[in-house]
């Protein structure tokens, strides 16, 4: 099969198609036939070397973390029974089956950047009905993180959510999330931003000026940093983009970082959502393989509104 790969970490020059074996499912586990994934700023900051954590042996890697496609096998332990026991999003997979997931391809060297990838039956759900495939793509990953974040915060409806970085991909889920579940959430973002944050029912606040807070939580996307404790109520919550990043407790306030997780029911969930509408998807542009590095380039402009979406 074909899959975008490097061997070398540097610029997008070192992005090319590769031939590599198609993968075998084990145990578990189910190969799905990708139609798109993609590109995330992680990506960029791995591809060229400067990813702060300690990554898998052995280059060339293939990168990708979601996936949108559909069944093409199962691993040999895979039978109807073992998968209706992995819960109602699995059981409902069958080979053709439109699927969405999430690759942990930094823990599993799995990446979705390829005609085909092995994932956890768990790990998957049915893709939104009707929903094509480069849109369902940018649900995965970062509808996850959104998800989870607010998980993590399990704040009541009628709470008041601050969510910085509020118009890119894992903040537009936060504030439909935050919609779908009777939290009252304030979006700190650019000027240009306005009409798509008060289009989720968030109060708009432009980077340039101070959110007037106290807020039951913030979820700093932004990473704008400690400072935002101050905007927390005592006893309220605060969520970091990443574990580094996770500010040390004051006045009682619950800190926590995202660390986002393959869960094949929860994404279940937010398919359902976005099939509903209260969700939406946005993509900025759809590249090719061949074009990897271009779609690389893209991202790395900065002020994308949307996932950069890779197919075969």
């Amino acid at each position: 099969m074909r899959a975008v790969s490097y061997a070398e970490f540097g610029g997008p020059e070192v992005l090319h198609v590769a031939e590599v074996p198609v993968p075998e499912p084990g145990p578990g586990q189910v190969r799905v036939r990708v139609a798109a994934s993609v590109l995330h700023p992680v990506d960029l900051m791995i591809r060229s070397g400067r990813f702060p954590a300690p990554l898998p042996t052995g280059l060339p890697y293939t990168p990708g973390w979601d996936v949108a496609g559909t069944v093409d096998a199962f691993g040999p332990s895979v039978s109807q029974p073992a998968v209706d026991a992995l819960g109602p999003s699995v059981s409902r997979l069958a080979v053709g089956a439109e699927v969405i997931g999430f690759s942990p391809w930094l823990r599993t060297t799995a990446g979705a950047h390829a005609e085909y990838v092995v994932l956890d039956a768990a790990w998957l759900a049915p893709a939104p009905a009707g929903v094509p495939a480069t849109e369902a793509a940018t649900l995965p990953t970062n509808g996850l993180a959104a998800a989870q974040a607010l998980d993590l915060l399990a704040l009541p409806a009628g709470s008041t959510v601050l969510v910085t970085g509020a118009a890119g991909q894992v903040g537009g889920f936060v504030l439909a999330l935050a919609r779908a579940t009777g939290l009252h959430a304030t979006g700190l973002a650019g000027a240009g931003d306005r009409e798509f944050v008060e289009s989720l029912g968030a109060t708009f606040v432009p980077r340039s000026e101070d959110p007037a807070g106290p807020f039951d939580a913030v979820v700093d996307l932004a990473v704008v940093g400690s400072s935002l404790l101050d905007l927390v109520r005592d006893g309220g919550g605060y969520v970091a983009a990443s574990p580094p990043l996770r500010p040390e407790p004051v006045r009682g306030i619950r800190t926590f970082a995202l660390e986002v997780q393959p869960d094949g029911t929860r994404l279940g969930g937010l398919a359902a959502l976005v099939a509903a509408g209260d969700i939406p998807l946005r993509v900025a542009g759809v590249y090719r393989f061949a074009d990897a590095a271009a779609a690389h380039d893209r991202l790395a402009q900065g002020g994308v509104r949307g996932g950069v979406v890779i197919v075969p």
